[in-house]
């Protein structure tokens, strides 16, 4: 009996000690840490069992140059509106000198020079309200050639009437894709903007979107006006216009009329907007006095 009493206790003694801790009755053991589970191998990491072995770089193409990073628009070149100083003198309206400068720099011009009875009669189109048809009717009375300044949303909403705006003989000319602040983008950007919708009209009419653009809301700066002319364009301010773009307040079409007929001069830009009710109605008659003062109405040269 002796013997096997031994025989136990010798064994008991040559166990291991274990950690378990003996609660009272009816207490739970506190929560252990989770082990957080062993990392993924991935091909970036190095085999973690021969830890000699080489991680394979990307391939490079020697050919191919790198394309620098766009840095986006430069702080030193502040965004501005377009502004002229109106005057019922018929004479060419001022600008910023500034503009003037950067204008000729890049390509780009509110009136004709020189004092020509030339004068240009232009067209914003965002969307439309239906008055187009009119308005290219009365454009084809008169045998008169316009620019229409359309956006992405026009071409994909009215595709019909920019036909027909190439099939009269019009220019039809880049208002950009989204209707952005240019002189808030980078030169990619500005690049993107301008190529949809050129692309967006050549797949329409099968003849390249004319080379003029007018920046939306007439918001510019030296850098948007530099890389805009690197892309092939001149763009296109204007010295005559007047409040005609809200389709909610629309003064008449005796108001339109004065606002041109008062304010045309030599050289003349004319903004109109293709959402006006008031200048539709009024079209006929400018155009009619207009070429009996002597203007001619003309295409971008």
């Amino acid at each position: 009996m002796n013997r096997w009493f031994l025989l136990i206790l010798i064994i008991i003694l040559m166990m291991p000690v274990s950690s378990c801790t003996i609660l009272p009755f009816g207490q739970e053991p506190p929560a252990q840490p989770a082990i957080a589970p062993p990392p993924v191998q991935t091909s970036s990491q190095p085999d973690p069992v021969n830890p000699t072995t080489p991680v394979e770089p990307p391939a490079v193409d020697p050919t191919v140059e790198p394309k620098p990073a766009d840095p986006g628009p430069p702080t030193s070149s502040p965004g501005y509106d377009w502004y002229f100083r109106r005057n019922n003198q018929h004479t060419t309206p001022g600008a910023l000198a500034e503009a003037g400068e950067w204008l000729q720099k890049y390509r780009g011009f509110y009136v004709l020079p020189n004092n020509s009875n030339r004068i240009y009669l232009t067209f914003d189109c965002g969307y439309e309200l239906g008055y187009t048809p009119a308005i290219l009717d009365t454009l084809q009375k008169h045998n008169v050639p316009a620019a229409f300044f359309i956006t992405g949303h026009y071409i994909k909403t009215r595709p019909d009437l920019v036909k027909r705006m190439h099939q009269e003989g019009h220019l039809v000319c880049n208002h950009t894709w989204d209707h952005p602040d240019l002189s808030t983008l980078n030169a990619s950007q500005i690049e993107r903007e301008l190529q949809q919708l050129e692309e967006a009209y050549l797949k329409l009419t099968g003849a390249p979107l004319d080379p003029y653009l007018r920046p939306p809301m007439g918001r510019y700066s030296e850098y948007s006006l530099a890389q805009t002319s690197r892309l092939g364009y001149s763009t296109v301010f204007w010295s005559l216009a007047f409040k005609d773009w809200d389709p909610n307040q629309q003064p008449g079409a005796e108001v339109s009329y004065r606002e041109v007929m008062n304010n045309i001069h030599p050289g003349a830009v004319i903004l109109l907007h293709a959402v006006s009710e008031s200048n539709t109605q009024a079209l006929d008659k400018i155009l009619t006095d207009l070429k009996a003062q002597g203007y001619v109405l003309s295409r971008f040269e």
